[in-house]
């Protein structure tokens, strides 16, 4: 993105009415594509396109503004579908970060979102925009292209998806931090013990290196191989310990920044039903952790942080 077009974004020449409305467009199109990267430049798309309307004759400023950031996600997703195909190891959606204090924005959490993945683009749009962003039917379908009931129909199938992978057993947000704290100090001390008992039987592991960094090829799936990889990985720490940079909610999950050897920026997500971690997900793709930067520390004179 150029300066210009930054600074029109971001600074305080945006038009008034697109900047009340761009987190919530961001928000969505994030939702729709699992890309930050993305949904910035569909929103810089939508910006475009807005200034060169008639704002006098629009008369509903916000639907406009997501129907349009919505046709651009239609389009997008396609092609997406395309990269993914060929993606190096596993992909999982850019990790975001939630506020220290709690927030009411939506019950979507990462593996939500992976499982929207396996949804038609209509099928996501339609559950998104009704139940997620609070948007009536008879709204969604212009939108979308479709009739209201047809969009009824799409958001009932993907809600059965969704509604199959929430956790039976969910845990407060205080009990999932404890369980992360547990996990990073377990894993990161060669705990192979006091690991293996925070795993379910059937946990997954998932890490995503996009084919530039270091990661697992394929799930691994199991607690032995999830505990194999971890013992080899136990090893290493002990001459090239992880930095901590902090513990995360991140997409609803409990988990953990850090930088690991090479001075590679990862984040850790915990999938926790009942008392035990079913899934862990881990991010190293450098490209998606980019907007992360605001809240790593600054590597300075005399920083003691591994350097890239």
């Amino acid at each position: 993105m150029s300066d210009a077009k930054a600074k029109d974004m971001n600074g305080t020449s945006a038009d008034p009415v697109f900047r009340e409305q761009r987190p919530r467009l961001v928000r969505l199109a994030y939702r729709m594509l699992g890309s930050m990267a993305d949904a910035e430049d569909i929103v810089q798309d939508a910006y475009l396109r807005w200034l060169a309307m008639d704002k006098a004759a629009v008369r509903n400023p916000a639907a406009l503004l997501r129907t349009i950031v919505t046709h651009l996600c239609l389009n997008e997703m396609k092609s997406a579908r395309r990269r993914r195909e060929t993606y190096a190891g596993a992909w999982l959606p850019d990790p975001i970060i939630e506020p220290a204090e709690p927030q009411s924005v939506d019950s979507l959490t990462l593996p939500l979102m992976m499982v929207l993945e396996r949804l038609s683009p209509l099928e996501r749009a339609a559950f998104l925009l009704h139940d997620v962003f609070g948007i009536s039917f008879d709204e969604v379908a212009p939108m979308i292209g479709r009739e209201p009931a047809a969009c009824r129909q799409l958001a009932s199938r993907a809600r059965k998806h969704i509604d199959a992978a929430r956790p039976r057993y969910p845990v407060t947000r205080q009990r999932g931090m404890e369980v992360a704290a547990a996990f990073f100090a377990a894993s990161r001390s060669g705990d192979l013990a006091g690991l293996r008992s925070l795993l379910a039987d059937e946990v997954t592991a998932y890490a995503d290196g996009g084919g530039k960094v270091p990661a697992s090829p394929r799930p691994l799936k199991g607690i032995d191989e999830v505990m194999a990889r971890h013992a080899d990985l136990a090893r290493g720490f002990t001459d090239r310990p992880s930095l901590l940079v902090r513990y995360a909610v991140i997409d609803g999950l409990p988990g953990f920044i850090t930088i690991e050897e090479g001075g590679i920026v990862q984040t850790t997500a915990l999938q926790i039903d009942g008392d035990r971690i079913v899934a862990i997900y881990v991010t190293r793709n450098p490209d998606k952790l980019r907007h992360l930067g605001e809240i790593l520390p600054t590597r300075g004179p005399g920083s003691d942080l591994p350097r890239q």
